[in-house]
């Protein structure tokens, strides 16, 4: 995170193919600054010049009956020398751009946090790894940017869909009720009566499931109270549904986070319990949310069954909801770090931390709460 953090910094690479850079090198001993191009000039200039230098001497010398055949070795020597020199220049040139090439196909495999070596040996291969690095470092801002407005745009009209239906499905169920329960009371057939009554329970039950919706989608806690009340609430109504004892505890929180924070915050929370539910045959679960030194740290661990991290992980919406990946997505998207530990029977512990990015215009007072 910090190599691409760097890229956003800073600006388009400079170009180290100029002269006044690698001569700058030079002039400091430094032989390998100059482009290749000029370092393979250089090596065969001296092998030309050496060679025909020595070439001169023997012809001079020897004037003898195998002057020629001495020549004729020493000619073939000079160009195995030559070839062997080129051979050792040019490798050890194309070890850099051989190094971005493998980058490259790890980024291909879907690894954008990796970066390509900057060797200090070859400017040319330099520029290329360091605008490689820029260009993801671009790519990177670019899906995030993108990543956080599809999120924010998403619980934007999960809010407007949970909002209609508290306001105006909510509304006609309930005027539903009333108007079954006065046909209920004024009617004296049995059987009409008993019909009522049954219709009275089904609208019971849609209004219940009706609200239940209208909660998972957004919480109208979360964005009038905040975080930990919505917490909470979410929190009491998953231990009445599932069963669990879930001991939850809060430290810090005296102000309200950002939009982004406190959304992911409670969707990372909500998957993980309803994965609880689902798959960990847990029997406890420890909710414990921190705010220290401008972090916020989030724990949760379970006793249940644990799973094999080194299992292929399930693509998000797979299972019904975000899975482990599209929580590590969402770390990511706020620039922040998860740690999961797991093992079969061992049960599930994860950890992540996210900057806080504080909201003053929503200020609450969380203080220390505990939940059991």
């Amino acid at each position: 995170m910090s190599d691409a953090a760097s890229h956003r910094s800073e600006g388009p690479p400079a170009r180290p193919t100029d002269p006044n850079t690698w001569l700058v090198g030079i002039s400091h001993g430094d032989l390998f600054a100059m482009p290749v191009l000029y370092r393979v000039l250089i090596v065969n200039s001296v092998v030309l010049v050496v060679g025909a230098l020595l070439g001169t001497a023997l012809t001079t010398e020897l004037r003898g009956h195998n002057g020629s055949a001495v020549f004729v070795s020493f000619v073939i020597a000079g160009i195995l020398l030559s070839l062997v020199a080129n051979f050792v220049l040019l490798k050890m040139a194309f070890d850099p751009i051989r190094r971005v090439r493998d980058t490259m196909r790890r980024v291909e495999a879907g690894d954008m946090t990796l970066r390509a070596p900057i060797s200090g040996y070859d400017p040319d291969a330099d520029e290329l790894a360091a605008t490689f690095n820029h260009m993801l470092g671009k790519l990177n801002d670019s899906a995030r940017s993108r990543a956080a407005q599809i999120m924010r745009a998403q619980e934007e009209e999960r809010k407007r869909i949970a909002r209609e239906l508290h306001d105006e499905t909510s509304q006609a169920l309930t005027s539903l009720l009333v108007t079954l329960k006065l046909v209920e009371d004024s009617t004296t057939d049995p059987e009409a009566h008993i019909r009522v009554a049954e219709s009275r329970e089904v609208a019971h039950q849609t209004l219940r499931a009706i609200r239940n919706l209208s909660i998972d989608l957004r919480p109208s806690a979360l964005d009038d109270l905040g975080l930990v009340p919505a917490l909470r609430g979410y929190i009491r109504d998953y231990q009445q549904k599932y069963g669990l004892d879930v001991h939850f505890t809060v430290q810090g929180f005296r102000e309200r986070a950002s939009f982004e924070v406190e959304t992911a915050l409670y969707r990372i929370v909500q998957e993980a319990l309803t994965n609880i539910a689902r798959h960990a045959h847990a029997k406890r679960v420890t909710v414990d949310l921190r705010e220290a030194d401008g972090e916020a740290q989030l724990l949760v661990r379970d006793d249940g069954q644990g799973f094999d991290l080194a299992a292929p992980p399930k693509a998000p919406g797979s299972d019904g909801g975000l899975g482990l990946v599209g929580i590590r997505e969402r770390v990511s998207l706020l620039s922040g770090q998860l740690d999961v530990t797991s093992s079969p029977s061992e049960g599930t512990s994860l950890h992540l931390t996210l900057p806080f990015h504080s909201d003053d215009q929503r200020g609450t007072d969380a203080t220390t709460n505990t939940l059991a």
